[in-house]
């Protein structure tokens, strides 16, 4: 039986345009919705621009135009970068809508009616040029905990969680200012309240991968749930509460919203229910989402839905970050790059086709290696699959296909008996299986035309009927892959089907084979990805980076919220209070991964003789443990022990670097011995 999906991707930002770290999310899940639609399921791919919230505001007020002008603006050049890369969504919208302003005056009254709404003051950071209060993500200053400058505004790369308020020397990165401390009346939503239905449904539902699960049942569920903060004061562009007059519903509150807001609007433009899609057990909700955004999809989101009366979610599909040639992307590298960037330079096909060979259920990061990706792209696409069609193409152009389907040795039957396992693929969010597979059929395909030689044939008039068995073996084989390859590369489907006069609109085409008709005259269908052309839109991408640092206010941050100038240096201090620091050489006797932390290695440091400590590390995306084995440190040996989740962690690695994969450890020549006192 047909099944009904209602099938979301995260809403991108309007604060700034689409990049191809953003793309993985959105082919991931284009891909799966032309699959679901391929097999004849009914399948709507909803999202939204999310529009609201500070830095909108911030923003449009330095350009000196509305929040209305700039967010509109944005919402067409996402929409035109999406298209670029053959992106289809039924309906795109705005969280700035009335629709969405409507659902969310419904929910807000569902979750006071079932009491779980409190308002109490609390002490916020405020811009004061700005004039505006800050939220976490635009705050950056020295942890409280560790002393390691430059950290986020809710926690640090040594692992602790603090409140804003708490940073030393903090610093806004809406425009460089130092904020000041301010009082204002907030409203929550007491979660704790939700805790038995979020811990039966996290533990039973089946939503979620099993990682995600764990992670939320120890890091969360496991102990009470913090109340969730749901408003801020003016000025803030977004819905004012309309029982909270002067409090605006933070962006986090409306901008899911937005998913059934959207699907609203599609209703009304198709005589639709909102009921039958979002109020249904017969249609499915999938939601995927960057791991980023975990916390608020897998507990504040299915507590607002559960109160309101509103689907749960099926599945939440969650995938990782994307990296380039093994690191963090970078403006300074080139990396960076913008999809509009990208579709200058390169055929938007190969991303597609590369996302998917990187794609599992699970939550990994993928790596865009360069050379590899070159190397896959023309083996693959160019040397084995356009390949089939490519070298009888135009000698069947004449011939046609043959009356009945000739024997192929059973090449055809095998590839068709293959359709069920790579649906399963497809299904379970394995692309990366799915594309070995079909790439499998191809290697197994290519030896029947190389053998054949249908070049030498045609010049041959004799030879012309088994001409024509070769051209419709071969055509049907490469259209077999094109079904199968049809939700990862649909340009390619298109031009597959223009050749032989059928489009390709269904999963069971892959099934029987084409005969007994003509061919079109053929046309070229995917050209080679050049290394040149990569390494000019890097260079590009460098060049555009350069611009905008140059363009930007000396006060303003870039994107990834680090300073544009170098940090300054700290405050004066004597040798006696550097004397203080106990910084000792250690060797890395042993290291570790700390399953239930996300930033965190375990590490035992030798210190000479017997003394040895364990040191818990923010290194986690940085380093591989067995890497750092043997290696010399330099740690801070007299650092007060501090008693975490995981175990006591009695000092500190020294390292430098902005965070993430950017940290690099401190180390030191060989010869210097465990133990030994840095001066």
């Amino acid at each position: 039986m047909s099944r009904r999906l209602l099938v979301t991707a995260a809403l991108p930002y309007a604060n700034g345009p689409i990049h191809i770290g953003h793309l993985v999310e959105y082919l991931q899940t284009d891909i799966w919705v032309r699959f679901q639609k391929l097999r004849g399921n009914r399948c709507l791919y909803i999202c939204a621009d999310d529009t609201h919230g500070t830095a909108i505001m911030i923003r449009a007020r330095s350009e000196g135009r509305s929040e209305i002008e700039l967010i509109e603006e944005t919402s067409e050049a996402h929409q035109r970068d999406f298209a670029g890369f053959g992106i289809e969504f039924d309906h795109y919208g705005s969280t700035n809508s009335e629709e969405n302003r409507t659902l969310c005056h419904q929910i807000w009254q569902s979750l006071r009616d079932a009491d779980l709404v409190v308002e109490r003051s609390v002490e916020q950071l405020y811009d004061p040029e700005a004039e505006t209060f800050l939220a976490d993500r635009f705050v950056r200053g020295t942890c409280p905990k560790c002393g390691l400058p430059d950290q986020a505004g809710d926690n640090c790369n040594c692992g602790h969680t603090y409140s804003p308020t708490e940073l030393i020397d903090p610093v806004s990165t809406l425009t460089g200012a130092t904020p000041v401390i301010r009082e204002a009346e907030h409203l929550f939503v007491q979660l704790e309240k939700l805790h038995g239905f979020l811990n039966e449904w996290v533990a039973d539902s089946g939503a979620l991968q099993p990682e995600t699960a764990n992670y939320l049942k120890g890091h969360f569920l496991a102990e009470e749930l913090r109340d969730w903060d749901i408003s801020r004061p003016a000025p803030y562009f977004g819905f004012e509460i309309p029982d909270a007059p002067g409090n605006y519903w933070y962006v986090w509150f409306d901008a899911p919203i937005g998913y059934i807001a959207s699907t609203q609007q599609w209703c009304n433009a198709n005589g639709e229910q909102l009921a039958d899609w979002w109020k249904s057990d017969d249609c499915e909700v999938h939601h995927f989402i960057g791991k980023d955004i975990t916390y608020f999809h897998t507990l504040f989101w299915p507590g607002m839905l559960k109160t309101a009366g509103f689907s749960l979610p099926t599945k939440v599909h969650i995938h990782g970050f994307l990296n380039v040639n093994g690191k963090k992307m970078s403006k300074r590298d080139g990396t960076f790059i913008k999809a509009e960037t990208f579709l200058k330079h390169i055929d938007p096909s190969a991303l597609r086709y590369f996302y998917a060979t990187k794609l599992s259920s699970r939550v990994e990061d993928l790596d865009l290696g360069v050379d590899e990706f070159v190397e896959k792209v023309n083996s693959d696409l160019v040397g084995k699959v356009v390949n089939l069609a490519s070298r009888v193409g135009k000698f069947a152009n004449r011939t046609g296909l043959s009356t009945s389907y000739p024997d192929d040795g059973g090449l055809f039957a095998a590839a068709a008996a293959k359709g069920d396992e790579i649906a399963t693929a497809y299904e379970d969010g394995e692309y990366a299986k799915a594309m070995r597979l079909i790439m499998e059929l191809a290697d197994a395909a290519n030896p029947f035309v190389e053998h054949a030689k249908p070049w030498e044939m045609n010049k041959d008039a004799d030879r012309q009927d088994e001409l024509r068995d070769v051209c419709t073996v071969a055509l049907n084989l490469f259209r077999q892959l094109a079904v199968y390859l049809a939700p990862v590369l649909p340009e390619l489907a298109d031009k597959c089907g223009d050749l032989l006069g059928e489009p390709i609109t269904s999963w069971e085409q892959s099934q029987t084979p084409l005969v007994n008709r003509g061919v079109n005259k053929f046309q070229r269908m995917m050209d080679r990805v050049k290394l040149e052309d990569l390494e000019a839109m890097m260079e590009e991408s460098k060049e555009e980076a350069a611009k905008e640092a140059d363009a930007a206010p000396t006060n303003a941050f870039n994107d990834s919220d680090q300073p544009l100038k170098d940090e300054p240096l700290a405050d004066e201090i004597t040798i006696d209070d550097f004397m203080k620091v106990d910084l000792r050489v250690a060797r890395v006797l042993s290291a570790e991964q700390v399953p239930e932390a996300n930033k965190l290695l375990k590490l035992t440091l030798g210190l000479g003789g017997d003394e040895t400590r364990q040191v818990f590390a923010g290194i986690k995306a940085a380093y591989d443990p067995e890497k750092l084995v043997g290696r010399l440190v330099v740690m801070v040996a007299n650092l007060k022990p501090r008693k975490m989740r995981f175990g006591l962690s009695e000092g500190m690695v020294t390292a430098a670097g902005p965070g993430g994969e950017e940290v690099f450890v401190l180390g030191i020549d060989e010869g210097a011995q465990p133990g030994q006192r840095v001066h």
